[in-house]
């Protein structure tokens, strides 16, 4: 076997990745996910942010990292027990790894602090969806 029918292999194997991640990533939009950027370790250089899809499952809220090999969620957040402790735009690093127009909300959630970002139609679906519990349960929102 050759070189070029090596580089050949190496270019349709890249090809199928890319058209996987491009298959999963409108798949997840059209079954209505939202685009949503997460993070659970904190840089003040504005790192550590990772491009998502965020879908809505009943009480959990889905995330899937776009350049993910799985078919699951890579993170599921419950809305019970989920509080915003902060809102914030985004700063000048941060804003190229970002839907546009994001907002950067700073949640406290079972496994400790993550931040999530997103555009303002995803937002107000997002705090809306929130603020949808069931009666008899508080509404999580920091003063």
């Amino acid at each position: 076997m050759g070189i070029t029918e090596i580089a050949g292999l190496i270019l349709l194997g890249v090809a199928v990745v890319i058209a996987y991640f491009a298959w999963r990533r409108i798949r997840l939009l059209r079954e209505g996910g939202v685009h949503v950027a997460l993070r659970s370790q904190f840089d003040d250089r504005g790192r550590g942010w990772h491009l998502g899809v965020g879908h809505y499952r009943g009480d959990k809220f889905a995330w899937f990292r776009v350049l993910s090999l799985g078919s699951g969620p890579n993170q599921l957040i419950s809305r019970d027990g989920l509080e915003i402790d902060a809102r914030r735009e985004p700063t000048g690093p941060e804003a190229y790894a970002m839907p546009a127009g994001a907002t950067v909300l700073r949640c406290r959630v079972g496994s400790g602090e993550i931040e999530i970002a997103m555009g303002p139609d995803a937002l107000t679906g997002f705090l809306s969806w929130l603020e949808s519990a069931p009666p008899g349960r508080s509404i999580p929102w920091a003063s």
